[in-house]
């Protein structure tokens, strides 16, 4: 029976890749990506040469029947995203649905994940948390994803790209009201950042510079008004 291996890769340290996923990686006949060049680099680095095939967001069903075919031919192939778990903010969750339906084998090599390193890294309670992936560009959409949590004590994760952190930011001020909220920028890379104050409050460009990956912790609604003010303007910058 074929395996299909879903495979976590790394945020942004390449020593984060475990022991498991490489064993996954090396044995697999083909890689199931979602951009061969990044991909290929990780190639380069682990000595490999693997064929690759593409599997992302305009994959078409019909794509995704001859990639199932060929998995079904392969004893083990492995999906990969450019960064962190397929499935989780792209198109790898259509697949691995579709392969249990056709009764090939899936399992998983986990590993880092922005998400649960954010969260980490905000130092907000996350025993109960809701991740949000991207939200929508325009206000009404912003507003219809948020507006369910304006009570909540659940901490938001969301993905943003760099341009956008701040107009976001100001969006969740605007329908959460006052919230403390991380940004964790550049997660796991050289030039990580933790910065962590209260909405409405933004930073400015030289505290949180316009560049690289950006995950946002949204403290969710605390049951008690806090008495003291939060330690703003935290800014942890360092290599890795």
């Amino acid at each position: 029976m074929s395996t299909l291996w879903v495979v976590a890769t790394p945020i942004g340290n390449l020593q984060d890749l475990t022991p498991r996923s490489v064993e996954a990686l090396a044995s697999a006949d083909f890689w199931l990506v979602e951009d061969t060049r990044i991909s290929g680099k990780l190639q380069s680095h682990l000595g490999l040469r693997k064929p690759m095939k593409l599997l992302n967001e305009h994959t078409t069903d019909a794509q995704i029947d001859r990639h199932l075919e060929s998995i079904e031919q392969a004893d083990s192939v492995a999906i990969l995203t450019d960064a962190g778990t397929p499935g989780i903010s792209d198109p790898g969750a259509r697949l691995i649905d579709r392969a249990y339906d056709q009764g090939i084998l899936v399992d998983a090599a986990p590993g880092a994940s922005a998400v649960t390193t954010a969260l980490a890294l905000s130092g907000f309670f996350a025993q109960q948390f809701a991740f949000l992936g991207f939200l929508g560009r325009k206000a009404g959409d912003l507003r219809s994803s948020l507006e369910p949590f304006t009570d909540s004590t659940l901490t938001l994760v969301l993905f943003e790209s760099p341009h956008r952190f701040l107009k976001t930011l100001e969006g969740v001020a605007h329908v959460l009201g006052e919230r403390r909220y991380a940004i964790c920028r550049e997660l796991t890379k050289s030039h990580q950042q933790v910065y962590r104050d209260t909405l409405p409050q933004l930073p400015s460009p030289t505290q949180v510079p316009s560049k690289g990956e950006f995950t946002l912790v949204i403290e969710g609604k605390r049951r008690k008004k806090m008495s003291e003010k939060v330690d703003s303007n935290q800014n942890f910058e360092g290599m890795v």
